[in-house]
């Protein structure tokens, strides 16, 4: 089964949390704050590995959590700092964030590293809390927690030459007898369901990867057949190799086949046709071969390689290799459309607009306030609740961002319910 197209939850490590500690040497009189502050969480890396070939691995393994950082430690020490969670995808692979749906990473080179969920920093023990007027503070923060979303892992073949063409033109053959690649072959429709790679090598030694990409039909660009899914590993091959049935065994018009195949690709994505193409004309060990080839080239208008070839007998098969391979030489990588977005300074928009996300509040029928909101969501799971001091800050905290006044315009009252995820406290004025 090739999988290319899979939905994953990552979480990175929360951070560790501060201590409140004092000092208790002999012979130190009045011992200060000694709390340590905890360790950052890990962050789950995905990182390009060659010899993977799909995305397999990931139908058994959905969930990626990271450790957190340790905690902090009395005599200031600091909790350690947890490793990276590295998660291993195959070259191509494109994460996207499933809520958003921004391109998150786009992996393509062996080796290449991106952060998908950051790990949390560690909380502040209580030694960064002192102050001249609060010498001995016994206050620490919980650690801050991780990132957590949800990707979409999208493998994109890295293929330098991608064979398209009608069902049962073909193309396994072609590429079962010039590569190691053993794809299904029979005389029915759909016989490739996924994509088949197979390494070519030419008798000057050079080499290139082939992709056999499942028969396309008109309508694909809206994804009739098996549309998208498959057109989708086009993008990224540098030379398009369109076989073609010369013998035209299924009764349809050659040139008739080209041109709609050539729209496919056009309507799908415009970028496509600026891609090279090398015309493979098969099954000339056929009657009616030749004459279909002579009246293919009076309607072919475009300056297109011919090749002749009987991927059955192998006829004429080393001369396309060659002209494949130089083909690749002369063609530069095509970036897709977001490679070509650099992410450098320039894209970055800032605007003087109030942060959305600080807060929302809403009613319950029951007449509780409930406050909703990434920030504070966060501020109260950094708070370190059984202690007074930090329970007076978070207040403070609130305050400073205004969820007291704004539960006051709503109409808030002394000794009414406000709730903040699961808990639940009193509004007092």
């Amino acid at each position: 089964m090739f999988v290319d197209q899979v939905k994953v939850y990552v979480k990175g490590g929360d951070g560790g949390n501060g201590m409140v500690a004092f000092r208790r040497e002999k012979y130190v009189p009045n011992g200060g704050p000694a709390g340590g502050d905890g360790g950052k969480g890990a962050n789950v890396v995905f990182v390009v590995e060659e010899g993977l070939r799909t995305l397999m691995d990931f139908r058994y393994q959905r969930h990626f959590k990271a450790t957190r950082g340790e905690h902090g430690m009395s005599k200031s020490m600091h909790g350690k700092n947890s490793k990276d969670m590295v998660v291993k995808v195959p070259p191509g692979t494109v994460v996207t964030d499933a809520e958003t749906k921004e391109v998150i990473a786009d992996l393509v080179e062996h080796g290449q590293r991106a952060i998908i969920a950051k790990g949390g920093r560690g909380g502040r023990g209580n030694i960064r809390f002192a102050t001249p007027a609060n010498p001995a503070p016994e206050i620490a923060e919980n650690g801050e927690p991780g990132q957590e979303r949800d990707v979409i892992l999208e493998l994109k073949l890295l293929a330098d030459v991608g064979l398209v063409g009608f069902p049962s033109v073909g193309k396994s053959t072609l590429l079962s007898v010039v590569s190691a690649a053993r794809p299904k072959i029979a005389e029915y429709h759909f016989t490739t369901i996924v994509p088949n790679l197979g390494m070519v090598e030419t008798e000057d030694s050079r080499s290139f990867v082939m992709a056999d990409l499942p028969g396309l039909i008109e309508g694909a660009h809206q994804g009739v057949g098996l549309g998208h899914q498959f057109l989708r590993h086009i993008e990224r091959t540098r030379v398009i190799v369109h076989v073609i049935d010369m013998a035209a065994m299924e009764g349809r018009d050659p040139y008739e086949d080209y041109l709609t195949i050539n729209k496919e690709l056009q309507e799908y994505n415009l970028r496509l046709t600026e891609r090279p193409q090398i015309i493979v004309a098969n099954k000339m060990d056929m009657p009616e071969a030749e004459e279909n080839l002579q009246k293919f080239k009076e309607c072919l208008k475009e300056d297109y390689p011919i090749f002749p070839i009987s991927a059955l007998t192998k006829k004429g098969l080393r001369d396309l290799l060659f002209a494949i391979a130089d083909k690749i030489e002369e063609t530069p990588e095509f970036p897709l459309e977001h490679e070509e977005e650099d992410t450098g300074v320039h894209r970055v928009l800032y605007k003087h607009e109030k942060d959305p996300d600080n807060f929302k509040i809403t009613r319950e029928p029951d007449g509780s306030f409930v406050v909703t909101g990434e920030k504070v969501e966060k501020l109260f799971k950094m708070t370190d609740f059984s202690r007074d001091e930090s329970v007076r800050r978070f207040a403070r905290q609130l305050r400073g961002l205004g969820v007291d006044d704004a539960l006051r315009q709503r109409g808030a009252k002394d000794g009414d319910i406000v709730k903040l995820l699961e808990f639940e406290f009193e509004f007092i004025e």
